[in-house]
């Protein structure tokens, strides 16, 4: 990413101009791909900003570039970093990684003893958070709140979610916690230099737990 170009940081309540915008392009996006997500609105979208459990990215000349924001479950105990969006005209600059490097601080920074989770059906995205040192889980590991499966009724394959008693779908479950990260001793490695085998690791995983 070209850092002289993009900020990446903290959404603030000044921001909420560009709500609006963010959710016709989460749409946009997932009609494009032909997968599902929950669909958020503007007035949502904004309250996240104005609380500060967003990260924004724009560019030089105050255009919108990337969005994520921060979701909670389980009375905090579990913590979602959703809705990321990189804007059409600026992908390909890295932004999707650095926002979600972004969000992923700011969530650890706002509930440091949370467990932080994903689903995804982006290639993209599960690298990235494996990357980060997520995990993929089967869905029993995530929060049981109704809440936050009651989300999942605007996605196109929430039928499929139903129909497996909300234990499988087509989305990747993805699990980061302290615990799992404190069993791995890094004696000076970064994280980075483990992702290939980590990542080869995670496809495995993932083709055995489609399967059940």
């Amino acid at each position: 990413m070209n850092t002289a170009l993009f900020t990446v940081a903290q959404a603030k309540a000044s921001q909420v101009e560009y709500a609006l915008q963010i959710c016709e392009e989460m749409a946009a996006s997932a009609q494009a791909r032909g997968t599902g997500i929950a669909r958020r609105s503007p007035e949502y979208i904004a309250q996240k900003m104005i609380e500060g459990k967003a990260v924004i990215a724009l560019h030089e000349d105050g255009t919108w570039a990337g969005f994520c924001y921060i979701e909670t479950w389980s009375h905090g105990n579990y913590v979602a970093n959703s809705g990321l969006i990189v804007n059409p005209i600026f992908r390909q600059e890295g932004l999707a990684k650095e926002i979600k490097r972004k969000i992923f601080e700011l969530s650890r920074e706002k509930y440091p003893n949370a467990k932080i989770f994903g689903l995804t059906t982006g290639f993209a995205v599960m690298k990235i958070n494996s990357e980060l040192g997520y995990k993929p889980v089967p869905y029993s590991e995530l929060t049981q709140d109704e809440s936050f499966w009651k989300g999942c009724e605007s996605c196109i394959n929430f039928p499929i979610l139903q129909s497996k008693d909300k234990k499988n779908c087509l989305c990747t479950a993805l699990l980061w916690t302290a615990a799992a990260q404190e069993r791995e001793p890094r004696q000076g490695i970064d994280q980075s230099a483990k992702a290939p085998n980590r990542l080869e690791r995670l496809y495995k995983k993932i083709s055995f737990l489609k399967q059940k």
